[in-house]
């Protein structure tokens, strides 16, 4: 941005025909950039789209094997094609707000996408940590109800893990680490998410200066 930057002190030092050839030179720096960051946003969804259809690849057959026990598979896999087609559709709006960016030749509409951007973003930040919370508490709650039939499934008894208090154990256990993921989600999401927003919003802010 120090080009950028140079071009708007120039701007303001400048007579009227030179302040109109760097508003227009700031607008393309502007324009370019915001459709690099929403580029971006689009390749580091898809990313993470694949890296967890990756993830899932790898669980062993054991561990759906031992929901498939406690009545649980059908719903777990048709909560993961529900989960994934939410998430292609975002894919899609993210490429539809960078193939609209692509295009724009005015600072309000420019100005217009860069807030959709932003709003499909925090939408979909809010979906993930959303459905992440509501599936670990449906999924625990329904475990700890029925905590003998998990510690049958597992064989703990096999193993000399003791029943008495097994169901406070697993409960506990279940929310240190649904916390631990979920703040290392949200970490995720404020880490790359929050700084190419902010960068967005950076560019908003100058495309009204340009505006006003």
């Amino acid at each position: 941005m120090d080009e950028l930057e140079l071009l708007k002190k120039d701007w303001k030092n400048n007579n009227a025909q030179f302040k109109q050839v760097s508003e227009n030179e700031i607008y393309g720096m502007l324009h370019k950039s915001s459709s690099s960051i929403v580029k971006w946003i689009l390749i580091i969804c898809i990313a993470e789209f694949l890296f967890w259809g990756f993830i899932n690849l790898l669980i062993p057959d054991s561990f759906f094997a031992i929901y498939e026990k406690l009545h649980l598979k059908t719903l777990l896999q048709a909560s993961y094609a529900l989960h994934y087609t939410i998430v292609i559709v975002f894919i899609y709006l993210f490429y539809k707000n960078y193939k609209s960016i692509q295009v724009t030749d005015s600072t309000n509409v420019l100005m217009q996408n860069i807030l959709n951007t932003r709003k499909t973003v925090r939408y979909f930040v809010y979906y993930n940590v959303g459905m992440t919370i509501a599936f670990s508490i449906a999924i625990d709650t329904y475990l700890y109800n029925n905590s003998e039939k998990l510690y049958e499934v597992m064989g703990l008894a096999k193993q000399g893990i003791p029943k008495e208090g097994f169901a406070n154990i697993f409960i506990i256990s279940q929310i240190i680490v649904g916390f631990i993921i979920i703040a290392l989600l949200i970490l995720f999401y404020w880490l790359v998410y929050g700084i190419l927003l902010k960068k967005l919003k950076g560019n908003y802010r100058e495309l009204k200066k340009i505006n006003s």
